[in-house]
């Protein structure tokens, strides 16, 4: 929800090992996990090996959401 509220094209679905090993950035997501960036999948590099500006946008969103809500 929050990645479509910024305009973020979201497809969700089953991903292949080539669609994953091939992306400009990679997370994984669950309501006691957040957000975690993924930077390596079975030691191949995702990206250039660092968390990606748009999971950081969403983390940040995510956490303004969590604080917002708990506040």
């Amino acid at each position: 929800d929050l990645a479509r509220e910024d305009n973020i094209n979201v497809v969700e679905g089953r991903m292949t090992r080539f669609e994953v090993f091939t992306a400009d950035e990679c997370f994984l997501t669950g309501t006691a996990a957040e957000i975690i960036p993924v930077v390596k999948v079975d030691r191949r590099t995702i990206g250039d090996g660092r968390p990606g500006p748009v999971t950081g946008r969403l983390l940040a969103k995510f956490r303004e959401l969590v604080t917002r809500e708990g506040a």
